[in-house]
C-alpha cells in the first residue's frame, strides 16, 4: 500500500470512528423529562360550526382528586398559552396564604402547532375592527357564544365546576373581550380581570358601549379589576384612564370595582401583578380570610 492509500485509508477510518462515537454520544446522552405545570392538563375541543378548534388548559385545586364530591369556582383565563402559568403562580401562591379559594383557573387557546397566535386571537378577542390589520377581527360576539355554548358547560360537565361561581380575566386585547363579555351578558360571571385592556380601540368603542349601559340602568352584579402599566404606549394608557377615571361616574348597579395603575411597568410586564392582584380582589368574597369559611 503506497503512502497515498494509506492516508486515504487512515482518514476513513478516523471519519468511521468519529461518526459512530459521536453516534454514540447522543445516544448515550441522558433525555430529561419536560417540565410541565402540576395539576394541570390539555383538552381538545372538537371544531365548532366558525371553524375554531379550542384547546384548554385546565389547572386543577390541589383538593380535586381527594374531595370527590366539592364543586369549585372557575376562573376562565384568555390567551391560556402564555398566561395560564402566570395566573397559577399567583393563585397557588395566595391560595398558601390563605386569601384564595381553592378554584379551577381554564386557559383558553387552539389547538394545534407552530400556530400564529396573533392573528388567531385577533379574529376572536376584539368585538372591531383591529384597523389595518389582516386578522378578519371584530368576532367576539361568536367567541362569547362558544364560551358559554360549549367551553363553560365542557368544563362544568368534566371538572365539577360551581356554575354558580365563574369568573373571566385577560390581558390588552384579552382585557378588552373580559370586558366586552362582563357588558354583553353580566351574568355568565361574578368577577372579571381587565388586565391593560385595549379600550381605546375604534375611537372609544368599549367606553362608548360602558355609557349606553350605564344609560339603561341594567344591573351588573359583578366584581371587576381595570389595571394599566405606568409605561404603556402613551395613548393606550391614556384610553385605560379614561375608563378607569369614567367607572365611578356610569354608577353601574351591583358593580364593585378597583382600578391600578402599575408603577415601573410596561405593556406585558403588567400581567403578574395585574393578576394577583385582580385575582385577590374578584375572590374576596369566598377567600378563607374574609369569606365564608374565615373562621376554619
Amino acid at each position: 500500500m503506497n503512502r497515498r492509500s494509506l492516508l486515504a485509508a487512515c482518514l476513513s477510518l478516523a471519519c468511521y470512528f468519529g461518526v459512530t462515537s459521536a453516534a454514540h454520544a447522543q445516544a448515550a446522552a441522558p433525555k430529561y423529562p419536560p417540565h410541565s405545570l402540576d395539576n394541570t392538563e390539555l383538552r381538545v375541543l372538537p371544531t365548532n360550526a366558525d371553524g375554531r378548534s379550542y384547546q384548554l388548559h385546565v389547572h386543577l385545586p390541589a383538593s380535586f382528586g381527594t374531595d370527590k364530591a366539592r364543586r369549585y369556582p372557575v376562573l376562565f383565563v384568555t390567551d391560556g398559552y402564555w398566561d395560564l402559568a402566570t395566573m397559577a403562580v399567583s393563585y397557588n401562591n395566595q391560595v398558601y396564604d390563605k386569601v384564595l379559594p381553592e378554584m379551577i383557573i381554564v386557559g383558553l387557546g387552539y389547538a394545534g402547532q407552530n400556530l400564529d397566535y396573533g392573528s388567531m386571537r385577533g379574529w376572536e378577542l376584539s368585538p372591531v375592527r383591529l384597523g389595518m390589520l389582516n386578522f378578519g377581527s371584530g368576532h367576539a360576539d361568536k367567541f362569547l357564544a362558544s364560551i358559554e355554548k360549549d367551553i363553560i358547560p365542557f368544563v362544568e360537565r368534566e371538572y365539577r365546576a360551581d356554575p354558580a361561581q365563574r369568573f373571566l380575566g385577560g390581558s390588552s386585547l384579552g382585557g378588552l373581550f373580559t370586558l366586552y363579555a362582563m357588558y354583553t351578558k353580566p351574568e355568565l360571571f361574578k368577577g372579571y380581570i381587565a388586565a391593560s385592556p385595549a379600550v381605546g380601540l375604534d375611537d372609544d368603542w368599549l367606553i362608548r358601549r360602558a355609557r349606553d349601559w350605564a344609560k339603561s340602568g341594567k344591573p351588573i352584579n359583578a366584581r371587576l379589576y381595570v389595571t394599566g402599566a405606568e409605561f404603556e404606549w402613551p395613548k393606550f394608557l391614556a384610553a385605560i384612564k379614561r375608563y378607569q377615571a369614567a367607572l365611578p361616574e356610569l354608577k353601574h348597579p351591583g358593580l364593585t370595582f378597583q382600578s391600578r395603575i402599575i408603577d415601573g411597568e410596561r405593556h406585558a410586564g403588567t400581567k403578574a401583578e395585574s393578576y394577583a392582584r385582580g385575582l385577590r380582589f374578584v375572590f374576596a368574597p369566598l377567600a378563607p380570610e374574609t369569606g365564608p369559611d374565615k373562621d376554619n
